[in-house]
């Protein structure tokens, strides 16, 4: 049982050295340092850049229009960071963000995106990932999952076929049980800061129930949830509208207080 000790101590000491909060108030594994994932982002800011097309100056200042009506909103520290947002010419129905402020929107879901509330749904969920540090978390759980395995690995002699195919079956188990339900968790996560953000800027928070419906008009088959790197329809469908009635008060305060972001479409 020593190898079990041994990776309590490993994750206690992550855990004891790396410890930060959420948002909403989550407690996370944060090994990596704001300039190190910063650096990485702007780094596939440039290469996704390279990639694919920028859309016209209309796409452009729409886009730019209810990022900024968000970002208006954001706590001093967070607004003050060197936000960006393009437009890509892309089919596909997409948007990320990257650490550092860097966010990217396909012309395909501006299509799936009918107004301006509903993009600022989006815009606020990506908002959100990059407001709660999820890039961070996720690589943090990565490396703290494979320094783990690899000292289960080592303290119990597991050599040749037999011990290669149980660190399979103990690298799929931490797949689906540890990386994948924390990305679950932080798609939830981003819903809930993104629908509040927005509400906040003074979009209908209703709109981000209508845009999930479009985009699961869009989808094909899906795998199940446990398998999924998102949260199913009818999971995340579930967290937005019990997130409406106070994101609806939060929304009546904004209109009152003269935010009415007003974003033509292209």
């Amino acid at each position: 049982m020593r190898w079990i000790r041994l990776i309590t101590v490993a994750t206690l000491a992550l855990t004891l050295t790396a410890c930060a909060t959420s948002p909403t108030g989550r407690q996370q594994l944060t090994l990596m340092s704001d300039a190190q994932l910063n650096e990485m982002g702007q780094e596939a800011f440039s290469q996704y850049q390279q990639d694919l097309p920028q859309a016209g100056q209309a796409y452009q200042r729409y886009a730019q229009c209810i990022a900024e009506a968000l970002i208006e909103v954001l706590p001093e520290r967070e607004r003050d960071q060197d936000w960006q947002i393009l437009v890509f010419e892309s089919e596909q129905a997409n948007a990320f963000a990257l650490p550092g402020g860097y966010m990217g929107i396909n012309t395909g879901l501006l299509r799936v995106a009918q107004n301006q509330d509903q993009v600022a749904a989006v815009v606020g969920h990506e908002i959100g990932h990059v407001l709660a540090r999820h890039a961070n978390e996720r690589v943090s759980t990565q490396t703290s999952t494979q320094l783990a395995l690899s000292v289960l690995g080592s303290a119990a002699g597991m050599q040749g076929p037999g011990g290669e195919q149980l660190m399979g079956a103990l690298g799929l188990g931490a797949q689906y049980g540890i990386l994948l339900p924390f990305s679950r968790r932080h798609e939830t996560e981003a819903d809930i800061i993104g629908v509040r953000l927005m509400a906040d800027a003074g979009f209908d928070p209703r709109a981000s129930l209508e845009l999930w419906e479009n985009m699961s008009a869009e989808g094909g088959a899906r795998p199940p949830a446990w398998m999924s790197t998102h949260p199913s329809h009818g999971q995340r469908t579930q967290v937005l509208e019990s997130e409406i009635p106070g994101a609806l008060a939060r929304y009546e305060e904004a209109r009152g207080a003269g935010r009415q972001p007003n974003c033509p479409r292209p």
